[in-house]
């Protein structure tokens, strides 16, 4: 009867570096509570790490250190089995297409079901939700990236949908100026007319807000081809929502810092690295 240990050898030299519960009872003649047992024994062993109940990742000696293989090498797997749809976005995808200046303090992943971030080892997961009716409509091929790895391809958003989801949870992408330096890094390599037709599924506030930045950044072909989206504005928004106004005459100081091309109330200074 072969072990779980050489189940993983095994799977370790075919190039595969995870499995799931089901599989490894269907390749093993153990019963469930033996694979639970020798499965725990293992991760205490540093030998197994689990990032979701039933899937399993196998440590090499390098993985030991940090507690886990770079998520981008099975998050694929992982979504599958959990059967979620999902890309790679915000910082890491920025990170991915040449944007180094913000460092990702998390992985984070645009996925149609809430799912509660989680550690494992010295990674951190963060699953943004975003409406199903939204994300089915933009999480197309044409409109995503590959990230190559052992397990396949990971999906990651394009530069265009990278910058898109970056001003629509900028909360998550450090803020209006790191959103800003994004788009300051990914700008010039944005198709507009690509850029244009994702925006169609997002808030006008939020494609207004990016062209605002692409604008100030110099990238003027990719803003000039969200202008249009002025036009349908029903008022004036805040560059950053999360600064609540100021009471008083510093508020209304504040309220006459405005940009009438993109309909934005400029209440934060857009400040990038060079």
């Amino acid at each position: 009867m072969a072990s779980l240990n050489n189940y993983i050898d095994e799977l370790l030299s075919l190039g595969q570096a995870y499995f799931s519960r089901e599989e490894a009872l269907a390749s093993l003649n153990l019963s469930a509570d033996a694979f639970i047992a020798a499965a725990g024994r293992l991760t205490k062993k540093q030998r197994l790490a689990s990032p979701r109940r039933g899937f399993y990742l196998i440590l090499r000696p390098e993985d030991r250190v940090s507690g886990a293989p770079d998520p981008v090498r099975w998050i694929d797997p992982l979504m599958r089995y959990s059967g979620v749809d999902y890309r790679i976005s915000l910082l890491r995808a920025a990170a991915f297409h040449g944007s180094s200046h913000q460092a990702a303090m998390a992985f984070q992943v645009i996925t149609p079901r809430q799912l509660r971030p989680f550690n494992i080892g010295r990674h951190r997961l963060q699953f943004i939700y975003q409406d199903p009716s939204v994300f089915v409509r933009i999480n197309t091929p044409d409109w995503l990236a590959q990230i190559k790895s052992e397990a396949g391809f990971a999906k990651v958003a394009g530069v265009e949908l990278t910058l898109l989801d970056c001003a629509r949870y900028f909360h998550r992408a450090a803020g209006i100026n790191g959103v800003a330096q994004v788009a300051k890094d990914l700008g010039a390599s944005a198709s507009p007319r690509k850029l244009a037709k994702i925006a169609l599924a997002y808030e006008n506030s939020t494609v207004r807000r990016l062209g605002y930045l692409l604008e100030h950044a110099g990238h003027a072909r990719q803003a000039k081809a969200l202008e249009s989206f002025v036009k349908k504005a029903k008022s004036m928004k805040p560059l950053d929502p999360s600064i609540k106004p100021m009471p008083g005459a510093l508020g209304e100081l504040y309220e006459h810092k405005k940009d009438a091309k993109w309909a934005l109330v400029i209440n934060e200074p857009v400040e990038t690295d060079f």
